[in-house]
Formats: C-alpha cells, structure tokens, sequence
C-alpha cells in the first residue's frame, strides 16, 4: 500500500475573525491531524493579525480532502499543500 506525508499550510489573514470558523473545522477533522502547530508575529507591543497554521493529516485520504476544501471554501484563509510519496 502506497503511504504518504500530507502537510497543509494554512494562512489565516485575520485571526480575530477567522479563528472560531477555523477552529470548527479542525475539530471535526481533529481524528486526520496528527501535528498541528500555529505560527502568529508576537511582541511586547504588537499581536499579528495574521498567523500560520501547519497541519500534518493522518489517515483517510477523502477525510484529509474534505478538510482541505472546507478550509479552502472560507474567505480570507489561503491553503496550501505538500505531498511526498513514501
């Protein structure tokens, strides 16, 4: 059986607004991500109101597709994905 490693980079352009949507989705799908880990710009002075979110997916591959398209669906969240072949 063919395996692979499934990363999705996910750009979340306004945080405040975005994130509960975002955060619905991910823990619908929370059984296909296996890391997850967000990335955002802090200092003393300043939170990002952008932030970055790397997903590494587990398991059935119509379930990690599923996820792809519904982040893909909302405005100001850009997705992007990297598959490498084991």
């Amino acid at each position: 059986m063919k395996s692979e490693i499934r990363i999705l980079g996910v750009h979340i352009k306004d945080r405040s607004k975005e994130a509960y949507k975002i955060q619905g989705i991910l823990t619908k799908y929370g059984c296909s991500i296996k890391t997850r880990l967000g990335l955002h710009e802090v200092s003393d002075s300043h939170c990002s109101s952008d932030g970055l979110i790397l997903l590494e997916l587990v398991g059935d591959i119509n379930e990690c597709l599923k996820l792809e398209n519904e982040l893909l669906a909302l405005e100001g969240i850009e997705v992007k994905k990297i598959v490498f072949n084991q």
